[in-house]
């Protein structure tokens, strides 16, 4: 199995913050590789560091063997790596089909199969083509933001607290998607404060404590961890 991205030793401070301290991990090809951990503990941050978004005072990033630390987030979407961002982010006032054009701007053309590909995975966003985005609801919102995500046909794909705010029926539905879209290929970095759910489909995971990676191992070596337990699954 081929290593995708590689984070190593990261420090990331929101001014005087240390906001991520010394992080480091990998993420193999066709992988979910999840970050769990309270609010607060530093895994948003470290997906918007690696995305482009902040960059670390300290340690690198390479994806595909590329060095991408000091990388513009347009340049770091081109290599391949797609994010969908915590509180999905649709453009509101936008058709649900522009919405997911939008997904393959730096391709600079409309794939036709990408777009049957996401109809195919989503159709409830078919049906809704024509629909503002602003006016699904957050479930649905949370799918089309994956599916605009999928548009760039990405290497690896980014997911920020895709489950945050959901009913524990489109909980389920989310997760079930994440999975299979693992099974067609996909390699995902999951970032997900519902540690049960995360960790049943992960291969494996990092739990973050106060900018730290405190543990890691495989997403059952964690369920079955009664630190984990306490800590996270109400053990």
């Amino acid at each position: 199995m081929s290593t995708l991205l590689k984070v190593n030793d990261i420090h990331v401070y929101y001014g005087k913050i240390h906001a991520v301290k010394g992080v480091s991990f990998e993420v193999g090809q066709g992988e979910i590789v999840s970050l769990i951990g309270a609010n607060g503990a530093g895994k948003s941050t470290a997906l918007k560091t690696i995305s482009g978004l902040l960059h670390p005072k300290q340690g690198s990033i390479e994806f595909m063997g590329k060095d991408i630390t000091k990388l513009e987030p347009n340049k770091i979407v081109r290599l391949g790596l797609a994010q969908v961002p915590e509180g999905r982010r649709v453009f509101a006032h936008m058709s649900v089909m522009e919405n997911i054009e939008m997904g393959a701007y730096i391709l600079g053309r409309i794939p036709e199969e990408a777009v049957e590909d996401v109809f195919s995975r989503f159709p409830r966003l078919k049906e809704r083509s024509r629909q503002e985005a602003g006016t699904l609801s957050g479930g649905e919102q949370q799918m089309l933001a994956m599916a605009r995500a999928l548009m760039s046909k990405p290497k690896l794909i980014m997911m920020d607290e895709p489950s945050m705010g959901l009913s524990p029926i489109l909980v389920e539905q989310i997760f079930s998607i994440i999975a299979e879209l693992r099974q067609s290929g996909a390699t995902i970095l999951l970032v997900e404060q519902n540690a049960n759910k995360a960790l049943k489909i992960t291969d494996r995971a990092y739990v973050l404590e106060t900018g730290r990676i405190t543990l890691s191992g495989s997403g059952r070596e964690l369920l079955e961890s009664e630190d984990v337990k306490k800590a996270y699954l109400g053990g």
